[in-house]
């Protein structure tokens, strides 16, 4: 004969044994004990956490009887999943009508109930609106909004809270100990966190793992789990928030190659970036998009694509866009005048602040040495090399000072187009074939500003008419 399940071995046989429900079991407790049980009673919550086996703690408590693990005549147990029909309520019924052969109550423990039909609720309602005497039902369910509200209403019910890890890990570590499973503390708080607040799934997997040999670490759990390395999520979240596509990509391609699946990736990333949102509200926004990748048509390049945007969209705050304003309108250039500082306040936006597409993205600098700059031969260069995108330059207004060349669109879809690193790269190898050097490019939307200050601004905030 096999050896019993470590989750069935470990099952709570009293209510003071189970874990995390104190504000269940103190209340039955105290009720029985009394004897002022109701006839009714509904446990709801998650699955795995303790309905069932306290539903039979409770049964044998009520008869006073000690708990084991056999059956009782008195005690029925019903899986409602596969008793759903009317027919098998009416059949409760009207056995329910006959007196317990041995125990003071006959109770039905009736599991998953929200499987019933509506008829069978219908036929189980009439026995709950007038028990005999002799009768307590118990009901569990993981979907209680499944359930009609006259049911409801004629039961006590119980709300079951998914238990922490911390508990879960340190009910595992017992369990662990117990079993003499050699296994890191890592381990069991990965297994704890996968069973997200399941002690039935989390034990399992406990059982799962004590047939390896050796100490039991963490890499052991997420390869029986299919799991990312913890350490390469990690690295792969810091790399979105740096907004370091290149890691990203090579990241997901190492993924790729051992065989990680989309869904779980998701899983995992979107786990890390819940907790660095906490600080950096914007993750939500990734966060949203990711949930839908594991649906998409081709998940693997929908990851990829996701990613990569927000990794490459690289948006600076209002207040980093307002300082770096500031330095460019501040500092004098030799064909203007200073600018006092008192101007810059009234430069500052009194708007909402834009959507990070209508924000100017500078080309980090390579030379910004560059004192002319020949912009039709720039754009007759452009040309030869991407007739497309020559036209697309062409079609901008720009203006060169101290360095900085500054690209002016009117609409906005010719503005996104040149955020494009496709196009963005034929400018700068346009420049590099006609000059010395390649100036810090900035790419801005609406009309060329008048004024040196003004147009500082402006490419900076990305002013200019509204998309």
């Amino acid at each position: 004969m096999g050896k019993i399940a470590l989750y069935r071995k470990y099952r709570s046989r009293a209510l003071g044994e189970v874990v995390g429900q104190d504000h269940i079991t103190s209340v039955l407790s105290t009720a029985i004990k009394r004897g002022q049980f109701s006839h009714a009673y509904l446990l709801t919550g998650p699955r795995g956490i303790g309905k069932t086996s306290v539903a039979r703690i409770v049964a044998r408590l009520i008869n006073e009887l000690p708990y084991d693990d056999s059956e009782h005549i008195d005690i029925i147990e019903i899986d409602a999943a596969s008793n759903t029909g009317v027919d098998n309520i009416r059949d409760l019924r009207d056995k329910a009508n006959i007196a317990p052969a041995h125990a003071k109550y006959k109770i039905y423990i009736i599991d998953e109930v929200h499987m019933l039909s509506s008829g069978a609720f219908n036929a189980l309602l009439k026995t709950l609106e007038e028990p005999p005497a002799h009768v307590v039902f118990i009901l569990a369910t993981t979907e209680v909004q499944k359930l009609p509200a006259t049911i409801l209403s004629r039961t006590q019910r119980f709300h079951f809270r998914p238990v922490s890890v911390e508990k879960v890990a340190a009910h595992l570590r017992h369990i662990a100990d117990q079993e003499k499973i050699a296994i890191d503390d890592d381990a069991l708080e990965l297994i704890a966190a996968r069973g997200e607040g399941s002690f039935r799934d989390s034990i399992s997997l406990l059982d799962q793992l004590s047939n390896l040999d050796g100490q039991i670490a963490i890499d052991h759990v997420e390869n029986i789990l299919g799991l990312a390395p913890t350490q390469q999520i990690e690295k792969l979240a810091d790399a979105v928030v740096k907004h370091d596509a290149t890691s990203v990509l090579a990241i997901l391609a190492d993924f790729r190659a051992q065989g990680i699946a989309v869904p779980m990736v998701v899983d995992q990333l979107s786990r890390r970036l819940s907790v660095l949102a906490t600080t950096q509200p914007k993750l939500y926004e990734l966060i949203e998009k990711l949930i839908d990748v594991p649906r998409s048509a081709n998940p693997e390049l929908k990851l990829t694509a996701v990613l990569a945007t927000f990794a490459t969209k690289n948006t600076p705050t209002v207040a980093a866009r307002v300082q770096y304003a500031r330095v460019i309108v501040e500092e004098p250039s030799a064909k203007s005048k200073p600018v006092k500082k008192s101007a810059t306040k009234t430069a500052e936006p009194k708007s909402p602040e834009p959507e990070p597409e209508a924000v100017a993205k500078p080309t980090p600098k390579l030379d910004v040495k560059l004192a002319e700059l020949d912009w039709d031969k720039v754009i007759a260069t452009a040309k030869r090399l991407n007739g497309p995108a020559g036209s697309l330059i062409a079609n901008a207004s720009h203006d060169f000072a101290d360095g900085v060349l500054t690209l002016y669109f009117r609409y906005g879809l010719h503005r996104k187009k040149m955020d494009d690193q496709k196009y963005r790269g034929v400018l700068v190898e346009a420049i590099k074939n006609t000059h010395d050097g390649v100036p810090e490019i900035v790419i801005a939307s609406g009309e060329k500003p008048k004024s040196q200050a003004a147009e500082a601004v402006a490419a900076i905030m990305g002013g200019g008419e509204p998309l």
